[in-house]
């Protein structure tokens, strides 16, 4: 009898840690999902008069900053443009991310710098952080655009 407790509790604990990693992945999706459409709505807010640049225009040069919600809040990214291309991006801040979601998101920098875009595919595994990176350039770069 004694046996069988013990493969009940075991059950238990197993089915407990399964509904809780489907709990925190859909939750993971549905964050993504709301981040993605803050920003869109907020994008269309301000962009609504301009039309998008093509790749072939040139930014204006200096440094700007642009911010979106990455996977634990906001992520700051500053572009800066040399010679109307995007040269360089660094991350300001992004006090609330996971080190290794952001380290691993990081890699989305040098897609971004390399296409000159910010239409990349986001980083597997990192989604929510790499979006955050990418959409905070988006806006920076906005601000560059001739």
């Amino acid at each position: 009898m004694n046996s069988f407790w013990i493969k009940l509790v075991s059950l238990i604990i197993i089915v407990g840690a399964l509904l809780s990693y489907n709990w925190i992945t859909d939750s993971r999706k549905q964050n993504e999902k709301i981040s993605d459409l803050e920003f869109q709505l907020k994008e269309k807010s301000t962009n609504e008069n301009q039309t998008q640049s093509s790749n072939s225009e040139l930014y204006k040069d200096g440094k700007y900053q642009g911010e979106a919600k990455g996977f634990g809040g906001p992520i700051k990214v500053e572009a800066v443009i040399t010679d109307g291309q995007i040269k360089e991006i660094n991350i300001l801040s992004a006090e609330n991310e996971d080190n290794a979601y952001l380290d691993s998101a990081k890699k989305i920098i040098d897609r971004i710098i390399e296409k000159q875009s910010y239409e990349v595919d986001t980083v597997s595994g990192a989604t929510f952080s790499s979006t955050g990176i990418k959409n905070a350039v988006k806006e920076a770069v906005g601000k560059a655009e001739k």
